[in-house]
């Protein structure tokens, strides 16, 4: 017995040291309250704790001790290996933000004022990373004692990589392409932006470009909220108004952006894109003797199919008549390619309630948008959008600067383990919410979720059934780590999702 408990105090210890609380906290304490997110009905997930007292410690581990003496020893055991499991797993969120410092916007003024407030020194410790020119610390992007925000630790960590800023990565090489593809057709008239934060206000991601009140990528499933009037971009056309404000007529931005998503080979919660915009005069369409509106549909056609044969090759091309609310009219550009129709981007002519937003009353524009990663899987046959992400030399080192289109070479298939997760699912639940769970728990390692069951019973409650794969594109796993992933999973599933396993 006394070797038990010495083995039960260390496991206590280590769980304490490492921060994983709360085990210790929900067996050992009364149970705290859980927080909902009252305002978007999503639940809230427990701030870490910090590590328990010595004093509360040892008082815990005696009243266990005392527990297993008097009692059979069995439960006391359950608890015990429970632990063990819990000491391996991986937080969904591993910090707990001040509430005591909030602030309304991220901008770059209010980011510096509030560095300024802080000791020189406090200031440079906090200030993790710098995107944009604006210094970033975690705890003002990740704060769970905020209702309005929903950005884990795992999004945070994705801040200032920029891979579409290197130079030797393909969607660094894939940009470059496309630069000289504006630079050698438009005298380099086209100013490049590729270094702007992604922290920015709903008014810019969503309102300057008119984007309606209810449409649903404003919603917390979809969007990361740092709080209720700062976002991390869902696109590059959040800074589309602010830079027609200054004054650029020809631009391209580009950059990482931000979406709460499914999990599988397509899809990530960071991607990039680039935004493309050309404002024309007057004398430019009248001379043509076209509607302002034609003409910059016409030129916007011409650009762009210029662009896909430079990436793609004599390719056949079609143009798809679409919808977007900053374009009208809009048109999707699809080619041909490897024997299928594939969309290549979206544009349009630029609605001109946001040129006039902008002080353009006179003028005409159009706008694009793409994805680099949906065009570099195909041009480097990438088969799994988290390699992108990968630091892997036998990935990195297969690609140089200006070799658009080299093939990706399979350095290894490692074979994916399958594991199922049942429960009776609350009304509240959302598909998004249960992938920011396990790609919290799980991060890379997770390569798809997906729904393979779901009915309701005569009660009126719905069971969903979820086949998670588990796969490393760089190694092999084991059973032993892939069954401590999914007992996380499945205890942080039900602990923030408000859920009942099955």
């Amino acid at each position: 017995m006394v070797g038990f408990c010495c083995e039960v105090l260390t496991q206590l210890v280590f769980l304490n040291v490492a921060g994983h609380t709360e085990w210790l906290h929900d067996a050992l304490l009364p149970s705290p309250i859980l927080v909902r997110k009252q305002l978007t009905g999503e639940p809230l997930s427990l701030p870490r704790r910090k590590p328990l007292a010595s004093g509360t410690l040892m008082a815990a581990v005696a009243s266990l001790v005392h527990f297993s003496l008097c009692r059979h020893s069995s439960l006391f055991h359950y608890h015990h290996l429970r632990a063990l499991a819990l000491s391996v797993a991986i937080p969904f969120s591993s910090s707990a933000a001040s509430a005591s410092s909030p602030f309304s916007t991220l901008s770059s003024s209010s980011l510096r004022q509030k560095s300024k407030r802080l000791p020189a020194a406090a200031a440079a410790a906090a200030a993790l990373l710098e995107v944009g020119g604006v210094k970033i610390a975690k705890e003002d992007v990740v704060r769970e004692g905020d209702p309005t925000n929903n950005v884990p630790d795992t999004i945070f960590s994705k801040l200032g990589q920029q891979l579409h800023r290197r130079d030797n990565h393909p969607l660094g090489i894939l940009k470059n392409a496309i630069f000289d593809y504006f630079d050698g057709n438009y005298s380099g008239k086209f100013t490049k932006f590729d270094d702007l934060s992604p922290i920015v206000s709903v008014k810019e991601n969503f309102d300057d470009v008119l984007v309606p009140a209810d449409h649903v990528s404003r919603s917390y499933n979809d969007t990361y909220y740092i709080d209720a009037h700062t976002v991390l971009r869902c696109h590059t056309s959040a800074h589309q108004a602010n830079l027609l404000q200054k004054g650029h007529n020809h631009f391209l931005v580009t950059g990482d952006v931000y979406r709460r998503d499914s999990i599988d080979s397509t899809h990530y919660p960071v991607f990039h894109q680039m935004e493309g915009v050309r404002v024309f005069s007057p004398d430019e369409w009248l001379a043509s003797g076209m509607d302002a509106t034609s003409y910059a549909a016409m030129d916007l056609k011409k650009a762009l199919e210029g662009l896909a044969r430079h990436l793609f090759g004599a390719v056949e091309m079609r143009w798809v008549d679409t919808y977007f609310p900053f374009t009208n009219p809009s048109f999707e550009l699809e080619i041909y390619f490897q024997e299928k129709w594939m969309e290549v981007l979206g544009c349009g002519v630029t609605e001109q309630e946001i040129l006039k937003r902008s002080g353009r009353m006179d003028n005409v524009a159009w706008a694009f948008g793409l994805g680099l990663e949906r065009l570099a899987m195909v041009l480097f046959d990438i088969p799994d959008i988290r390699l992108f992400w990968s630091t892997d030399e036998r990935f990195t080192s297969q690609f140089s600067e200006g070799q658009l289109g080299v093939k990706f070479k399979p350095f290894s298939k490692f074979p994916p383990c399958y594991k199922d997760i049942s429960f009776w699912i609350s009304d509240i639940f959302t598909e998004n919410n249960l992938c920011e769970v396990v790609r919290g728990i799980a991060g890379d390692l997770v390569e798809e979720v997906q729904l393979i069951d779901n009915f309701t019973n005569k009660k009126g409650m719905t069971s969903h059934c979820y086949r998670i794969a588990y796969r490393s594109t760089e190694r092999s796993l084991t059973d032993e780590e892939i069954n401590h992933l999914q007992w996380s999973v499945r205890e942080a599933v039900q602990n923030k999702l408000n859920v009942v396993l099955r």
